[in-house]
């Protein structure tokens, strides 16, 4: 079902109730209280188109692709295919064959680190990330520098959760080899200049991967504006199901990449003595794919753009906009993550209350947040505490809820205190 809407920017009342009824979770009562989704920067909840396309696919034409002549393994493939032209639309890529598709995020980040990185460090050289990055874009980096004696830089991070940018220069040097950083940060929504920052590297002749997980939901992404090298972020937080991701490359770094697993699908010819691979994405694509959930990651997009990539961030960042009015007018409370340019993530913590049980309390009220270090536990250090309550917002979410948010947490502390 295609949602028909207004050419204004903001979302009407009438618009927005009927993007919430394409969402069928919205209706469910949680301990008896009509649920209050706030999770989205952990996952976003699915639309019935979404959900019907996985279901199409299993009903109409379930086979396996590009190794069938039969009708059926014909129609799969050309539906999976069809997404790479879907995406590179969405993210502004230059080629479908920019687009490869991994498990997620994380999975994108080590492909990179160890398809295309590591056989490039030697000991001594450099990877650059920062402070506010989620442990998927340091562990990797951390594995490949352990492996060939490279050495991992952090940019800080500033008190108001803005990056460091001098910083960021002066630590960009010689021994430099690559530069990896968050697009947005999952824990204080900082936008990164991202296109600046690329820039500076690229002066340089280092690549950048810039970590989409967060930016893609919430502001317009053009990966050839910001001139990123490599581009990764997960399908289950754009309304699309777990388990499905993209990775973008600039053709000349995918060239230079080998295929860090084998298996099918990837191959030109095998034999006992040697295998050699196809050109492009499907290299980095053994054996048998997500077939369904890149499908449904297409006609998630798809939903996206028919309501309007640019109308989700307005309407975004009025929530965003209110529900910081609405929460720093509770004493006690305290904001982490004050930069100017934010995406709709707000992190907090309330004096003498563990975030455990601020989140426990708002749960029993039908709200659910995420509790904790958001896999960001350096971060968490740099600002003293040992987590924090993450309220993040999609294109469902409203102020009324925001409202049933800030009535929970009242609630929450005269219970709590």
């Amino acid at each position: 079902m295609q949602i028909m809407l207004s050419p204004t920017v903001a979302l009407t009342e009438t618009e927005l109730l009927e993007i919430r009824n394409q969402f069928p979770v919205l209706t469910r009562l949680v301990h008896g209280k009509p649920l209050v989704y706030l999770d989205n920067g952990a996952t976003t909840q699915k639309p019935q188109c979404v959900i019907d396309s996985i279901r199409d696919y299993y009903s109409r034409y379930n086979a396996n692709i590009h190794r069938g002549v039969h009708q059926l393994s014909q129609e799969a493939s050309v539906a999976y295919e069809a997404v790479r032209g879907i995406v590179q639309t969405f993210i502004g890529a230059a080629s479908p064959e920019t687009i490869v598709f991994t498990k997620g995020t994380t999975d994108g980040v080590n492909l990179v680190a160890q398809s295309y990185l590591r056989a490039r460090l030697s000991a001594g050289d450099e990877v650059l990330i920062t402070g506010m990055e989620h442990h998927s874009n340091i562990v990797p980096w951390q594995q490949v520098c352990e492996a060939t004696g490279a050495v991992l830089r952090v940019v800080p991070v500033l008190d108001d959760g803005s990056l460091d940018e001098a910083a960021f220069q002066q630590l960009l040097a010689d021994k430099t080899k690559f530069v990896a950083f968050t697009h947005v940060s999952n824990s204080l929504g900082t936008i990164n200049r991202a296109k600046e920052l690329i820039a500076l590297a690229h002066a340089k002749h280092i690549p950048v991967l810039l970590d989409g997980a967060q930016a893609v939901p919430h502001i317009c992404v053009n990966v050839r504006e910001l001139d990123a090298d490599f581009y990764v972020f997960s399908g289950h937080k754009i309304y699309g199901p777990t388990g499905i991701g993209v990775l973008y490359a600039k053709p000349e770094f995918m060239a230079q990449m080998s295929p860090y697993q084998g298996g099918g699908g990837i191959i030109k010819t095998v034999t006992f003595e040697k295998t050699t691979y196809v050109d492009g994405p499907l290299k980095f694509e053994a054996g048998t794919p997500n077939i369904e959930g890149t499908i449904a990651l297409g006609r998630a997009i798809q939903l996206m753009e028919e309501i309007g990539v640019e109308r989700i961030a307005e309407h975004e960042h009025d929530l965003l906009t209110y529900a910081t009015a609405q929460l720093t007018s509770i004493a006690g409370l305290r904001i982490i993550g004050t930069s100017a340019h934010k995406a709709a993530v707000i992190s907090f913590v309330v004096e003498g209350i563990h975030p455990f049980d601020l989140g426990t309390i708002l749960d029993q009220q039908g709200v659910a947040v995420r509790t904790g270090h958001h896999c960001t536990q350096p971060l968490m250090a740099r600002f003293g505490v040992q987590g924090t309550v993450r309220a993040s917002f999609a294109v469902y979410n409203t102020k009324q809820e925001i409202d049933v948010l800030i009535q929970a947490i009242h609630k929450a502390i005269k219970m709590l205190s």
